[in-house]
């Protein structure tokens, strides 16, 4: 049996559940919204992503609608999200912590599964890119804040790190469990140190971000 599809199975789920937990507390602590609405933003973070890959390339219909597990693991995350809404002034490091692990996943299912599918390089690193930060970026509108792609320390850099890791080392042939761990791991070091030291993508020249650089 070929280890791929399995990687990239265990990859997606995983990386589903910690995005819901992320996008379901996120809407307990910008929102404040009921449990009906703490789920949806979970599971729209969890499902964002995968849905835009599979679209894109042609995975029709996407996994999330083939697999019941995908909207098992969503639900679950958004209601344990819920369960521990009383606890969220001490999880907010948690919620930092499950944002950078679904980046860090995302964006290697995505790249792996748009080269898999036949996409050249440029292309499969701006899939996992987008599969990366996309379930945030929609988590981010539903509240009605700028998304966090575009205002907040590096968000997409390490995205982009991940996939060119993982589409390098499919090209060499190489890719596997440990590089896909690698490059899972590489890129959730540099979204912590970026929320660590406030480190930002270099803004416009003169602009307070530049400046705060």
């Amino acid at each position: 049996m070929n280890p791929e599809p399995m990687l990239w199975l265990v990859l997606d789920l995983t990386g589903t559940f910690v995005f819901a937990l992320n996008g379901a507390l996120t809407a307990v602590r910008a929102a404040r919204l009921d449990i009906v609405g703490v789920v949806t933003l979970g599971m729209m973070t969890a499902l964002g992503g995968g849905i835009i890959r599979d679209v894109v390339i042609g995975d029709i219909p996407p996994a999330t609608f083939r697999d019941w597990r995908y909207f098992a693991l969503a639900v679950a995350g958004g209601l344990l999200a819920f369960a521990l809404s009383k606890l969220l002034n001490r999880l907010e490091a948690a919620i930092t912590v499950f944002d950078a692990v679904g980046l860090s996943v995302f964006a290697v299912i995505g790249s792996s599964k748009a080269m898999a599918f036949g996409l050249g390089i440029a292309p499969a690193l701006l899939l996992g890119v987008v599969t990366a930060v996309g379930g945030g970026t929609i988590r981010d509108v539903l509240v009605g804040q700028i998304p966090t792609v575009l205002r907040s320390e590096l968000y997409a850099i390490p995205a982009l790190a991940a996939a060119a890791i993982t589409v390098t080392a499919i090209r060499l042939d190489v890719y596997g469990l440990a590089a896909a761990l690698g490059a899972v791991a590489i890129c959730f070091a540099i979204r912590m140190l970026g929320v660590r030291f406030g480190l930002n993508a270099p803004g416009p020249l003169g602009s307070s971000r530049d400046s705060e650089g």
